[in-house]
């Protein structure tokens, strides 16, 4: 069995994949509309990929509180520095559990826990 992708239902598609094309750094892979007022991007490569489900009729998005998506990264620091310019709160850390690990969250605009982290050699 492979993972394909994690399915993300926003609020505003244009919002979401500006989030996540900037800040994360994913690149938009397919757009297409899925029927009236429902809009879909794929974004990312290999097995980092995420769906966007825009619906125009339902706006709701929920969440669980313990969720997080966590992408790996270079510098911790960097990427703290980065954020902050563009405006984006931390929303926790820095943590470093142990001597191999240091990461932090950010919100996505629609409130789901971003985790970057950085593994120390």
């Amino acid at each position: 069995m492979k993972f394909c992708w994690t399915t993300l239902i926003v609020k505003n598609l244009e919002d979401s994949l500006r989030f996540y094309k900037e800040i994360v750094g994913l690149d938009v892979i397919r757009r297409f509309s899925a029927g009236t007022g429902v809009e879909i991007a794929f974004l990312g490569e290999g097995e980092t990929k995420i769906e966007l489900i825009c619906n125009e009729v339902s706006k709701e998005v929920s969440f669980g509180q313990n969720i997080s998506l966590g992408f790996e990264v270079n510098s911790v620091d960097e990427v703290m520095a980065f954020v902050k310019e563009k405006g984006i709160d931390i929303q926790s850390g820095p943590f470093q559990p142990n001597s191999h690990t240091k990461f932090f969250y950010v919100l996505d605009p629609n409130g789901l826990k971003i985790q970057f982290v950085e593994n120390i050699q």
